[in-house]
């Protein structure tokens, strides 16, 4: 690879930069405007490194059987990660992935190439509009909706809303997962408005943090996991024990006190994720 190889995206006029992990061979860290955004493994796909989205593999790894291949839709691509995971770990799966920069898969594609047999399909443009017009044989056949979707360091406000969780909903199926990144600081009202958010839609919620992040005395990503289907309840035994640590998980009653008295977000009062500070991401020279 050319060293440190980097292209200004057009669409948000961010530039993106893939970088070697300083610490582990035959790693790279794709960079977004100083953020970074994904971590791959180019010789083991099956190995994530980033601790959410650790999380958000065990809570992809609980459903159906173990190598079951799955029917996925990834809302935000990054460096993809999480389809080539899914490649890796379950053969055969069909996914779609929706990205707003197509210069970025590009990019990535051409520095950090897709796993030749992959059954990854890439469709370009916001998120939310292009997963409205899926193909209608996914709706209610998903076995996981993954929302990782940031400009920069931020969420946008419009896939965060009541609406836009309706809408991924359908896609999913009776076993059918919804797992939503989220990035947020002390206090955590824009995290607990998601999971009131989510819980408004689908009945049986999880959120998954560091215990400093879940206790928001630090800024950092808890991923929030939401199904129609109450076994995921189950599931949290195992989630917990897969790391990363310290983690924290709350559930059930639990997470009724994690929400508290945080408002449904609708479109009308939907707001973009908190900024954090720039030196939370910087990305070790040594």
């Amino acid at each position: 690879m050319a060293h440190n190889p980097s292209t200004v995206l057009r669409a948000s006029g961010l530039t993106a930069t893939i970088e070697p992990d300083p610490y582990q061979e035959g790693a790279f860290i794709l960079v977004v405007d100083g953020t970074p955004q994904s971590h791959v493994f180019v010789d083991d796909e099956g190995e994530l490194f980033f601790e959410y989205v650790r999380r958000i593999g065990h809570v992809v790894d609980q459903i159906g059987m173990p190598g079951e291949p799955l029917t996925a839709v990834h809302l935000g691509a990054g460096a993809l990660t999480l389809p080539r995971y899914l490649a890796a770990t379950r053969p055969g799966s069909r996914q779609q992935v929706i990205e707003l920069e197509a210069d970025l898969v590009d990019f990535v594609r051409e520095h950090l190439p897709l796993p030749r047999h992959a059954s990854i399909r890439i469709r370009y443009g916001d998120a939310r509009e292009v997963m409205g017009k899926l193909p209608t044989g996914l709706l209610g056949a998903t076995d996981v909706v993954i929302v990782d979707v940031f400009n920069g360091a931020r969420t946008p406000a419009h896939v965060t809303s009541l609406e836009f969780y309706r809408e991924a909903a359908r896609l999913l199926s009776a076993r059918g997962v919804l797992i939503v990144n989220v990035a947020d600081g002390p206090g955590l009202a824009f995290a607990r408005g998601q999971a009131a958010t989510l819980q408004a839609v689908l009945p049986h919620v999880m959120a998954l943090a560091d215990v400093q992040v879940l206790k928001g005395r630090r800024f950092g990503n808890v991923v929030l996991a939401a199904s129609a289907d109450d076994g995921i309840g189950e599931w949290l035994p195992r989630i917990l024990a897969g790391g990363p640590h310290p983690a924290k998980a709350v559930a059930g009653a639990e997470l009724k006190q994690f929400i508290a008295n945080a408002p449904i977000v609708l479109d009308a009062t939907a707001i973009a994720s908190p900024t954090p500070n720039k030196t939370l991401f910087q990305v070790s020279k040594k």
